[in-house]
């Protein structure tokens, strides 16, 4: 049991569990923001080129209302809500790809960071350099 406690506590000090929440918070800032720009500037643009449709009320009616006799509704009519559905997906293709792009930048710059540096070139051997020697001797006679 304390073997636990010691792996949580070094995984809580690392910062895992708060970077963690912090990506948490963000993430479902950014699923805000990406909603309403599907839902407020995608889809009505999308909706005018189809000839003024608005995704969001597009649906199929599988149940009727009921209405009482005063004119009130008793029960919701059950509908199958597919504009929102198409909506929704757009939203997750729009995340999916912006999460994409940025775990590739995140990863490409993470490559580099770790990319090593070149190895400096090895001290020659005792005979390399007497060779060397003899070499530049024999050059110098000529």
């Amino acid at each position: 049991m304390s073997k636990l406690i010691k792996e949580f506590k070094e995984f809580a000090v690392k910062g895992n569990a708060v970077d963690m929440a912090v990506a948490v918070v963000i993430g479902g800032a950014f699923g805000a923001i990406v909603n309403s720009l599907v839902s407020d500037l995608i889809m009505p643009c999308v909706g005018v080129l189809l000839g003024d449709v608005d995704f969001a009320d597009l649906s199929v009616t599988l149940k009727d209302a009921v209405i009482a006799a005063d004119g009130s509704i008793e029960k919701e009519a059950i509908l199958f809500k597919y504009g929102q559905f198409i909506n929704t997906i757009i939203s997750f293709l729009i995340i999916s790809f912006s999460i994409f792009v940025v775990i590739k930048v995140l990863n490409k710059a993470k490559r580099q960071k770790e990319a090593p540096a070149p190895a400096p070139a090895p001290e020659p051997s005792p005979e390399e350099k007497l060779l060397t020697e003899i070499r530049d001797l024999l050059k110098n006679k000529v």
